[in-house]
């Protein structure tokens, strides 16, 4: 006997969800909506990478916000940002036309209160983050007169590497997965942007942008484009200056947003 309420009890089974994912990774405004029986997402985003100039400070590279377990409502819509990376806007004329840079544009999720990546500066500062992880993106080469090379992106676990000045400053890696600094190779047009950073979940560091070859830019950390010349990788890799008139600058990395879901998922390391 076993009384009027039993002992036994019907256990629920576990709520599986299949995994899935969307990601963005060219500029602007999107509406993403929760599929039927998603209630929970992970997202990463990363800034776009700023600009360089003509004599100015390289273009810093954008930062990377992740966060997981962000409660979403089946059926509902929700804003997705992506930052347009850094450009550059002549000025003046022949002979003398020079290049100012633009800072890359944010990348966001929902706001920029839940989870974010700053678009790197022009002023070298490399990009914020919001979430609960990430790296800010590395700062970019000294200008003035100096040449520059581009900062690397964010990492997952820690920041992107430092670009490269002509007199005193010697490129980085990344750290936590991020990318690596662009490197100057010299009076020859070569400035190398900042390597990029992937959307797939942290992997290996970029390394900073080789002397033994041409272009010079910093290795893309966690499946990130590497730099070339000039311009930064993409996702969020920072564009190099250039030293004279009438000479090309790079341009910053795209930015990007992936969202993901599914049992077990999650940033920084079970995200492919």
């Amino acid at each position: 006997m076993f009384g009027t309420y039993g002992l036994f009890h019907t256990r629920q089974p576990a709520v599986i969800i299949a995994p899935g994912e969307q990601s963005y990774t060219t500029a602007g405004t999107y509406s993403w909506t929760a599929p039927e029986g998603v209630t929970s997402v992970c997202v990463v985003c990363v800034g776009a990478g700023a600009s360089g100039g003509i004599s100015r400070p390289a273009g810093g590279g954008g930062g990377l916000g992740w966060k997981n377990h962000i409660t979403v409502v089946p059926g509902t819509s929700y804003t997705v940002v992506v930052g347009l990376r850094g450009l550059n806007v002549a000025q003046g004329g022949a002979p003398y036309i020079q290049q100012y840079g633009n800072d890359g544009g944010d990348s966001y999720f929902i706001d920029t209160g839940t989870v974010k990546g700053g678009g790197g500066k022009t002023s070298r500062t490399g990009g914020t983050y919001v979430g609960d992880g990430g790296g800010l993106g590395g700062e970019g080469g000294a200008g003035s007169g100096e040449l520059g090379g581009g900062g690397g992106a964010g990492g997952y676990t820690g920041n992107g590497g430092r670009g490269h000045s002509w007199s005193y400053e010697i490129p980085t890696q990344g750290f936590g997965g991020g990318g690596g600094g662009g490197r100057v190779s010299g009076y020859s047009g070569y400035e190398g942007g900042g390597g990029g950073v992937g959307i797939l979940g942290q992997g290996d560091s970029g390394g900073p942008g080789p002397t033994s070859q041409l272009p010079s830019g910093g290795y893309g950390g966690s499946g990130g484009a590497n730099g070339a010349a000039k311009n930064g990788g993409a996702y969020g890799g920072g564009g190099s200056s250039y030293n004279g008139f009438n000479g090309i600058s790079g341009t910053g990395g795209s930015g990007a947003v992936r969202i993901i879901w599914g049992t077990g998922r999650s940033f920084p390391t079970n995200a492919a």
